[in-house]
């Protein structure tokens, strides 16, 4: 019995040792490691001070209302941190090809590269991940934390942005970070 026991003991022993040992850096990780660094910039936004125009439809009110929160992680390229960059966009790109975020759109608009991937499955998203990079610009990660968010609504929602209340500061806040890379 004393046997088993050691056994037991030594399993769950190896399992928390290896489990905890996971080299592979989590997105959430990346950002607190991150906001302290003088090349990046950060932005917490709770969703509920985000302000739809009046007009807009009660499909757009109920995407919204699935939203929690959206972080951005911005590192603004300049003469000085090219090197830091090409590390960073590097890290950003190995944690983002981890299996577990699941791709819900690429493509390229002008000099920026983009890509939209999600956690959770395809009926409800629990985490959106939009990226974006320009090689003489920058990058932009940016975290939309929801529940029970719908991939087609969101998309919706990504794809009509004019919906939102420009007026609003926390809109204000995200063009003014974003600003450098239109």
């Amino acid at each position: 019995m004393k046997k088993l026991i050691s056994i037991f003991v030594s399993a769950i022993f190896f399992t928390i040792l290896f489990v905890s040992c996971d080299s592979g850096q989590s997105l959430q990780k990346y950002y607190v490691e991150s906001e302290s660094s003088d090349n990046f910039i950060s932005l917490n936004i709770p969703a509920s001070i985000i302000n739809l125009k009046e007009d807009v439809s009660e499909e757009t009110k109920e995407t919204l209302k699935s939203l929690k929160k959206l972080n951005v992680l911005a590192f603004k390229l300049d003469a000085e941190n090219e090197a830091e960059f090409l590390v960073e966009n590097k890290k950003i790109k190995e944690i983002l090809n981890n299996k577990k975020f699941k791709e819900l759109m690429r493509g390229k608009h002008k000099s920026i590269n983009f890509m939209i991937k999600y956690l959770g499955d395809d009926d409800e998203i629990d985490e959106v991940i939009l990226y974006a990079s320009d090689k003489s610009k920058g990058f932009v990660v940016a975290r939309v934390l929801g529940d029970g968010m719908k991939p087609d609504k969101i998309m919706k929602l990504l794809q009509n942005m004019n919906n939102l209340d420009k007026d609003n500061s926390a809109v204000a806040q995200i063009e003014n970070l974003l600003g450098g890379f239109n």
